[in-house]
């Protein structure tokens, strides 16, 4: 696997900007309810440290409207990643900006500093090159170690690489690839794939690429939905990618054509909003499905 690794990296005194997925959920009073995500980031944040980088951390949380909003701000994320640390971690109410700036040249080896959320310009998304280059900062190595978000093509994944003299993968992504470009070359059969998210687009290549080799798919998620309503069966509110109901069709016939096993969730647990605390019930996925007025949450009792 040629890719280069932080591993690879000499990092004594360099800066480094580092994107990690801090997509962590939070409750109405933003404290953090799982923090995995972060966890999972630590092994590659430890070693960027112990190697004296001076390091800038940055990430997106939910789904802001490209403007600051105080309810998906990454603040909670650097209290919590400084109790992890054992240490200090600074943080910029801003990604970009002269203040910014200034705490980003501020650093010494050994520092962190997490910047707050990308997605609260529309440039990230939009992968505007202006904004990479201003993200980027005065970083001469960028390290990509969100695997979940690395497939697409934003400002902090994929433009801010332009912009820097070296790139890498942290210790995540270097796990992930190792599974899917090695162990996944000739899988053992019985296979199984268990795959969830919300859009049936972000994974069409991955679905299509384990359709040649897995001997049964188990969807879950938000995408399940998309896959129900392709087939005809209500999904009330549900999240659906309306535009892609022929794609999901698509799916399931080559799934059929290479007699491989494509399970959707038997039945659904749903509630009226998504919140903390309220009333839910299961109900089929097929037949009368998801009435209108509820959305399903995830999969049933029966499914599980």
């Amino acid at each position: 696997m040629a890719k280069l690794s932080i591993r690879d990296l000499d990092v004594n005194g360099k800066a480094v900007l580092m994107r990690v997925d801090f997509n962590v959920p939070l409750n109405d009073a933003g404290e953090i309810t799982d923090d995995t995500r972060i966890q999972a980031a630590l092994p590659s944040i430890k070693h960027l440290l112990g190697g004296g980088a001076k390091l800038t951390l940055c990430s997106h949380l939910g789904r802001p409207k490209g403007e600051p909003d105080p309810k998906f701000s990454l603040r909670p994320a650097a209290v919590r990643l400084g109790e992890l640390l054992g240490k200090d971690v600074a943080f910029a109410d801003s990604c970009i900006g002269e203040d910014t700036e200034a705490a980003r040249m501020a650093l010494q080896a050994g520092d962190v500093l997490l910047l707050e959320n990308t997605r609260f310009h529309n440039e990230e998304k939009a992968n505007d090159s202006v904004f990479a280059r201003i993200l980027a900062g005065g970083a001469e190595i960028f390290v990509n170690d969100a695997f979940g978000t690395a497939h697409r093509a934003h400002a902090s994944t994929e433009g801010v690489t332009h912009h820097v003299s070296q790139s890498a993968m942290g210790f995540l992504i270097e796990r992930e690839l190792e599974f899917l470009c090695d162990k996944l070359e000739s899988p053992e059969s019985p296979f199984l794939v268990i795959m969830g998210g919300a859009k049936v687009s972000d994974k069409i290549e991955v679905i299509t690429a384990l359709l040649e080799k897995a001997d049964t798919f188990i969807i879950g998620g938000a995408m399940a939905y998309t896959f129900r309503k392709a087939q005809g069966h209500p999904i009330g509110d549900s999240l659906v990618e309306a535009d892609k109901l022929d794609l999901a069709l698509d799916i399931l016939k080559l799934a059929e054509e290479k007699n491989t096993r494509f399970l959707l969730p038997v039945d659904n647990r749903v509630a009226q909003e998504f919140k903390d605390g309220v009333e839910t019930q299961v109900v089929s996925s097929t037949g009368d499905g998801i009435p209108d007025g509820w959305m399903g949450l995830d999969i049933g009792d029966a499914a599980i």
